[in-house]
């Protein structure tokens, strides 16, 4: 583990880091149980690089975190680092997406009701507590796809949008007027 820590804190925000990083665990998808193993530290800021690897990991080759997904949902609720809730959201968000809109076989053969009940727990935890505006947009993408599924969740979703509205940021209102548009 030493050694893909000792990577982990060459890895930047940058692109090509993360790109870097990525195209390595996909030739070695043996490190991914490793870096899932970091991303589970929460309370060391190593997990946020970590979580920055796997979501460009994500973005390049979703299927790659299927296996895991029981444990990716075991550690992502305890994350709360900004830095690490935010890929994490975004990583739900490229689930559902792939999930509800794509259909990809391969997401809905894997991603079961178990996982998906449990994303949309996740979802509305970081969109009613105190986030960036980049996880609670993706969280409101996906909690949208998911209540396309789950019937209670358009109806509880436009209320949170509603009593959060005024007090929003910019990004934030445009992002809940969209996603209250489509549930009207």
């Amino acid at each position: 583990m030493s050694s893909l820590i000792e990577l982990l804190n060459t890895i930047d925000h940058s692109r090509d880091k993360r790109k870097y990083f990525a195209d390595l665990i996909l030739k070695h998808p043996e490190l991914l149980p490793e870096l899932l193993s970091i991303c589970a530290l929460v309370e060391d800021e190593i997990s946020c690089r970590a979580t920055w690897g796997l979501e460009f990991l994500c973005k390049n080759n979703l299927n790659s975190i299927l296996p895991y997904l029981d444990e990716i949902l075991q550690f992502t609720p305890a994350i709360y680092r900004h830095p690490a809730v935010r890929p994490m959201a975004k990583i739900f968000e490229y689930l559902s997406i792939d999930f509800y809109k794509k259909k990809s076989p391969k997401i809905q053969k894997h991603l079961s009701t178990k996982h998906r009940e449990k994303i949309t727990e996740i979802c509305f935890d970081w969109l009613i507590t105190d986030q960036k505006v980049a996880a609670k947009a993706y969280s409101m993408t996906s909690l949208y796809l998911l209540g396309t599924e789950f019937n209670w969740v358009h109806p509880e979703l436009k209320i949170v949008l509603e009593n959060s509205y005024h007090s929003g940021s910019a990004a934030y209102k445009a992002r809940a007027r969209m996603v209250l548009e489509k549930i009207k």
